[in-house]
């Protein structure tokens, strides 16, 4: 569409009167598309053109009309105070399809990212605890927006940083040491650590003295001893085995695992780094930083005691990856509820002068729940992410046992119907949205879901191989179909809304998209005899063609795979 803006452009440039003042590029910012499709494909509004011409907005469109060249379009008309165009159905169909079947899977790539590093701080589990439900958003959020990015230019790097330090493993060495065996331990490894976890703070509410034991062996392992250090390292062993095996079903990879523990050894640096830029201020015993200039709570570094925090650990985190990565962009996929702290993580690395600061951005998310509550370790309401990815594999595989039990590959595509459909499911929402998990809804072969769309590609692929000597590569694109309009400006968008996407770090402006192709595409099929007419079937086919390769790369931006055959 950018081609035919510009065009536009120069002829309401080319028609306007000196007196205007307005140039091209100014002509070219104000050209929108008309919210009813009825009023044409681009319009040019003249409101701001009144003042300076002396002329109702009505008059000046209807001037404008009269003084343009309207040979490349199927016509201009004056539509109360704006000039609007309509295209040349055939003319902008083929230039549309043959860039899409030219460019395929790249349709839509650009380079705006100059191939900058973008470290994404993504997913992020404890080690030791499973990954429940509530590890979902971030997971398939951080997945898609690394996606995403790299189809900009970027060069994303996703960071799983894991929970591998803290307190809670004091508590965890405690309850293990009293209640575990390294037999079950190795049967079942994360369900037997998370229950004697979930055991420690439903026996400590009693006996606090477990606190204190608890606090003891932290404190031996944060001092290297042996025991302490050995389950430690093996916690961590048996956690990450775990972790991948549900990642690898999720088709996410990560490009390192660096956790909290990696930075423990660099922390005095930055502790340092904050004295000498004379930063640290003491309060009630405590090192703060003081943030008043943005109007945020003070930061509170060290504890009285002298114990890290969090922000401490993510401070040395960010310095690391500014120092390693020299990042465009840094990234931090965390629910909404941190929000506020990610402004003072921010505020403080710009205090420090640390170069990527101000690209840092903090990507925030709606809570999930499942049938109205709120998951929790610590309470044992806990919905396992694996148990639920199975699930759905299973009602996808008994869907497709009912409708097409000849399908080859039944498992395969079992699996990524059911995981595409939880992915989907997720992805279709506005992030900063709410999600109440209901699985039969996600599953479903109709309405707003990831099936609807993987089967409406599906759908697109059965009708070309019922030509098998369809060739995209040569076949007409010359589609004078005004049923296929609608689809034909949809393909056009594409390479906009991965642009949109891009800058809003929003993987639903892919999936809302995706959603809006499948149903102008069946809508299509619906009412076109596609295969029936010979003097159209090639266009036709080149149209379907385009759309099976834009449904498929939209998926795939979503981290959804897209069978060829359900």
């Amino acid at each position: 569409m950018d081609k035919y803006k510009q065009q536009v452009a120069s002829l309401i440039s080319s028609a306007l009167d000196a007196d205007a003042g307005l140039d091209h590029s100014a002509v070219l910012a104000k050209i929108e598309r008309p919210k009813d499709a009825k009023m044409g494909d681009l319009a040019f509004p003249t409101f701001t053109l009144a003042k300076a011409l002396h002329k109702a907005p009505q008059m000046i469109a209807q001037d404008l009309v009269a003084n343009i060249d309207a040979s490349g379009f199927e016509k201009v008309v004056a539509m109360g105070p704006y000039v609007n165009f309509f295209l040349s159905k055939p003319g902008f169909s083929r230039d549309v399809l043959t860039t899409v079947l030219s460019e395929k899977a790249d349709y839509g790539q650009n380079q705006d990212g100059k191939n900058g590093n973008v470290p994404i701080d993504m997913s992020s589990p404890n080690i030791a605890k499973p990954i429940s439900m509530g590890h979902l958003r971030s997971t398939v959020i951080g997945n898609a927006v690394a996606n995403i990015l790299a189809k900009n230019g970027y060069h994303p790097i996703k960071d799983n940083h894991l929970g591998d330090w803290g307190t809670q493993f004091g508590k965890l060495i405690t309850a293990y040491l009293k209640w575990g065996n390294e037999a079950d331990v190795k049967k079942d490894p994360i369900n037997n650590l998370v229950k004697y976890y979930v055991k420690f703070h439903k026996e400590d509410v009693n006996h606090p003295e477990l606190d204190d034991e608890a606090r003891e062996w932290f404190s031996k392992l944060e001092h290297g001893d042996a025991e302490a250090t050995k389950l430690w390292k093996w916690f961590r062993s048996v956690s990450l085995e775990a972790f991948n095996q549900i990642y690898d079903k999720l088709g996410v990879q990560f490009d390192t695992y660096n956790g909290e523990a990696f930075y423990n050894d660099k922390m005095p640096e930055v502790i340092q780094m904050l004295k000498d830029k004379h930063l640290l201020k003491e309060s009630e015993g405590a090192q703060i930083v003081d943030l008043s200039k943005y109007d945020l709570n003070p930061a509170l570094i060290l504890k009285s005691d002298g114990a890290s925090l969090y922000i401490t650990r993510d401070i040395t985190t960010a310095i690391y990856r500014d120092r390693e990565y020299h990042p465009a962009m840094n990234l931090y996929v965390v629910g909404s509820e941190q929000t506020y702290y990610f402004k003072q993580l921010k505020a403080v690395l710009e205090e420090m002068g640390v170069p990527s600061a101000k690209d840092l951005h903090h990507i925030p998310f709606g809570l999930i729940t499942v049938n109205g509550k709120k998951l929790s370790t610590r309470s044992g309401r806990i919905i396992l992410l694996d148990e639920v990815l199975n699930d759905s594999i299973a009602l996808a595989k008994k869907q497709i046992e009912e409708k097409n039990p000849d399908l080859p590959n039944k498992d395969q595509v079992a699996q990524e119907v059911g995981v595409g459909a939880i992915i989907f499911g997720d992805l279709k929402n506005d992030k900063m949205d709410s999600i109440d998990f209901v699985l039969e809804e996600q599953l479903r072969f109709e309405g707003e879901t990831g099936p609807y769309v993987q089967y409406s590609r599906v759908r697109a692929e059965s009708i070309l191989r019922r030509v098998p000597d369809f060739d995209a590569d040569t076949s007409s694109r010359d589609l004078d179909d005004p049923q296929a309009w609608e689809i034909i400006k949809l393909l056009n968008d594409f390479p906009a809304i991965v642009k949109d996407a891009c800058a809003e770090f929003e993987p639903s402006v892919i999936a809302k998209y995706a959603l809006r192709l499948a149903k102008a595409f069946n809508k299509y099929y619906a009412h076109t005899r596609i295969l029936d007419d010979q003097n159209h079937l090639a266009a036709r086919l080149s149209l379907v063609k385009s759309v099976s390769i834009v449904l498929k790369e939209s998926l795939r931006l979503l981290g959804v795979k897209s069978p060829d055959e359900m």
